[in-house]
């Protein structure tokens, strides 16, 4: 091959590369950052991934998905960014933490933000309130049943619950919630209600609930014959099997846990009013499309979080509490028999 053939040979494929360049469509791209890799934010990424790649956005050929935990390490957050702030087409942040960490290098910048399992996204600053389209780039599904609901479940199923003990650890989502289960408690439909907090230190790790329930221990103790009920706290500590389970084998009062898992995988609580959590993913996923689409996220309102109920009837029984059969039947197949 002489010089002008390699020549026009070398030409040819430089042509072929930027025809093919041209034609081959572009891979919208996502990242994913959780506050940690672990529950409750682990089965809403997932549920999501299945439902964008149900309907067309399948990682590694229709969608280009990054992932990232911040390990309950907020500092991680510059860290990644640098290494992630290439192109991207959206953004979900998994938790309260990866929204706080976030906010700071996302809020009204180019990027358009999908928040998931954030305790309070108001008192977080990234959105006005749930009744007007989004001021600024961020919006997206809220996590924690709300506080009157939640308190109007225990008044139906422990009617004779009076004095509720609430251990937490010292996280935003914890104060957060703190704060609006007081308020609640002014209200004239629960004064006969009184809850009894402690609170513990913050373990930053992927592990930290596990040291966090081990310091909840001794409040477990300490409040057990003070309380008629237990309340797993809306927090890392609360979302994770250890801290029920250890309520369950330390205390003679039932527990109302914070998840589906609390009862139907035999963590420890006899109820729960929860945050469906597949159904978030799947409302996150339809958000995500909706922004690949071309919606304008201002046309994308935030929203609570559907919810479901569990009832362990065998602790239910251990603990003199009977499950009427309305509430059996609203739980449908979240049943511990």
């Amino acid at each position: 091959m002489n010089q002008v053939q390699l020549f026009a040979f070398v030409l040819t494929l430089l042509l072929s590369s930027l025809l093919h360049s041209v034609d081959a469509p572009s891979v919208p791209a996502i990242l994913i950052i959780d506050s940690q890799d672990a529950e409750p934010y682990k089965t809403v990424r997932l549920a999501m991934l299945e439902e964008l790649a149900r309907l067309g956005y399948q990682d590694g050929s229709t969608l280009k998905v990054s992932y990232q935990s911040l390990g309950h390490y907020p500092g991680r957050a510059h860290n990644i960014w640098r290494t992630q702030s290439h192109a991207l087409d959206a953004i979900v942040l998994n938790g309260t933490l990866a929204v706080r960490s976030f906010k700071p290098l996302l809020l009204n910048g180019g990027h358009q933000v999908i928040f998931t399992t954030i305790t309070d996204p108001v008192g977080e600053g990234v959105i006005l309130n749930f009744n007007t389209p989004p001021l600024y780039n961020f919006t997206g599904i809220s996590y924690p049943v709300k506080v009157e609901k939640r308190l109007r479940f225990i008044k139906r199923i422990f009617p004779n619950a009076k004095k509720i003990g609430l251990i937490y650890a010292d996280m935003p989502q914890s104060r957060s919630y703190k704060n609006w289960l007081m308020a609640a408690l002014k209200l004239a439909e629960f004064n006969d209600l009184e809850i009894l907090f402690r609170e513990v230190e913050f373990v930053k790790s992927e592990g930290g609930h596990k040291r966090m329930t081990m310091l909840a221990k001794s409040h477990v103790l300490e409040l057990n014959s003070k309380v008629d009920l237990f309340m797993s706290p809306n927090d890392q500590m609360g979302a994770q099997a250890p801290f029920a389970n250890m309520v369950y084998q330390h205390a003679s009062k039932p527990l109302l846990g914070l998840g589906r898992k609390d009862v139907m995988e035999y963590w420890g609580a006899t109820a729960a009013i929860y945050p469906d959590l597949k159904n978030t993913g799947k409302q996150a996923a339809s958000m995500v499309i909706k922004l690949l689409e071309g919606t304008p996220i201002k046309d994308i309102p935030p929203i609570w979080p559907a919810t479901g109920i569990a009832i362990d009837i065998k602790k239910a029984k251990r603990f003199n509490v009977t499950i009427s059969k309305e509430v059996l039947e609203a739980a449908e197949n979240n049943v511990v028999r």
